[in-house]
C-alpha cells in the first residue's frame, strides 16, 4: 500500500485532571502552550481531547508535525519524553510520563473548522 506523499507526526500524550482542576488545565494548554506550538518551526495544528470519565476529566492532547526531527526543536533529543509545564503539572492529577508518536496514515483534507 502506498503512503501519502505530505507525511505527518501525530504527538499523542493524557492526563487527567480532578473535575474542579479541569478547566484550569484546558486554559492553561489554550493560552500557553498552543500559542507556543505556533512558534515552532515544523509545527502543523493541535488538538485537545476532553472526556469525562467517573467524576474525572481525561485530556488527550494531539499534536501534528512535519516531521520527528521538528517534534525535537520542541521535546528536546528525546522526543519520547513528555513536556508537562509546572503550571500544567499544578492542574492535573495525574499525566503520561512519555508521548507517543505516530505517522500519520490518512488525512482527509478539508476545513477543520467546519461544523456539521
Amino acid at each position: 500500500m502506498k503512503r501519502q506523499v505530505d507525511e505527518m507526526i501525530a504527538r499523542t500524550w493524557r492526563g487527567t485532571a480532578h473535575s474542579a482542576n479541569a478547566d484550569d488545565y484546558y486554559r492553561h494548554f489554550t493560552t500557553k502552550v498552543a500559542p507556543h506550538l505556533k512558534d515552532i518551526a515544523g509545527h502543523r495544528g493541535a488538538f485537545l481531547l476532553r472526556r469525562d470519565v467517573d467524576g474525572q476529566v481525561e485530556f488527550l492532547a494531539i499534536t501534528l508535525w512535519d516531521s520527528i526531527e521538528a517534534v525535537r526543536t520542541f521535546a528536546g533529543p528525546n522526543p519520547d519524553i513528555a513536556i508537562v509545564e509546572p503550571e500544567g503539572r499544578a492542574a492535573l492529577a495525574a499525566f503520561d510520563g512519555l508521548a507517543r508518536h505516530y505517522e500519520v496514515a490518512y488525512r482527509e483534507a478539508g476545513d477543520a473548522n467546519a461544523r456539521p
